[in-house]
């Protein structure tokens, strides 16, 4: 079988070492979904993208070291680059067939840009379980198609958090975001985001999470486009902007490493 050209891209931050990194593999033909599980164990990143050419785009599939996921903003950017930047298109939109329906992306000056389903939240009574999962005082708690939504007190608040990953896995959710209003006045909003059902504890950068974000935020603080600052560890920027049932998300994207996967 032949070698399968790989990359690692570091997406929403125009640094190496710095956001999210996504392992991403272009396929030319296509392959068994135990295998592609196999290499995103291997990979051990929060995700691995599987992107393979069609007669109208591209599949694109996601997988972290554990589990296929539905949606995955920070990988599907990072395919992006690694398509725009080796020269694998030739058209400045991509349209890439995903769990989640139609996705594109598009080039924006020196930024990439991806069109997601917006995912607002509903709001839910504040639960003693998340409040101890966090070990930090909630304000006010929603839950999305995918994740729960804790608003914290203070940025600060969200920086200091250190939560209790063996308890975040009893809760009825695939992942918890929280959130509060920017204390540094370059950003409108801050979050992390932690998935330890997925077999992530804390993803650096969200877009998934975002697109719950951005409803949630521009009702809140009567806006529609918003700068995001994920203050994980490696840190990540996003540009949101919401248009009606959809969420555009702009970042950049470096890659750090490339080669070939043989087997």
């Amino acid at each position: 079988m032949s070698p399968v050209r790989c990359w690692t891209v570091d997406a929403f931050t125009d640094r190496p070492f710095g956001g999210n990194p996504a392992a991403v593999c272009w396929l030319e033909t296509e392959r068994e979904t135990a295998w592609m599980q196999a290499v995103a164990a291997e990979m051990n990143l929060s995700e691995t993208a599987f992107v393979r050419p069609l007669e109208d785009g591209y599949e694109l599939r996601w997988f972290t070291p554990t589990m296929e996921v539905d949606l995955c903003g920070h990988a599907t950017l990072a395919t992006s680059h690694a398509l725009f930047s080796n020269n694998l298109v030739t058209v400045d939109l991509l349209r890439f067939q995903t769990r989640s329906g139609v996705l594109t992306c598009r080039r924006t000056g020196d930024m990439l840009e991806l069109d997601f389903p917006a995912a607002p939240p509903t709001t839910i009574p504040v639960t003693e379980e998340l409040q101890r999962a966090l070990g930090l005082p909630v304000i006010q708690a929603g839950t999305s198609k995918y994740y729960q939504l804790a608003v914290l007190e203070s940025a600060a608040a969200v920086r200091a958090c250190q939560p209790d990953y063996r308890q975040m896995q009893e809760l009825p959710t695939l992942g918890v975001i929280i959130t509060a209003a920017a204390d540094d006045l370059e950003f409108d909003i801050v979050s992390r985001f932690f998935a330890p059902a997925m077999g992530v504890n804390e993803d650096p950068v969200c877009g998934s999470a975002h697109c719950v974000l951005a409803p949630f935020w521009a009702a809140k603080l009567g806006k529609t486009e918003l700068h995001a600052y994920q203050a994980s560890a490696r840190g990540g920027i996003l540009q949101l902007s919401l248009k009606g049932d959809r969420v555009a998300l702009r970042g950049h994207a470096v890659t750090v490493w490339q080669g070939s996967l043989l087997h």
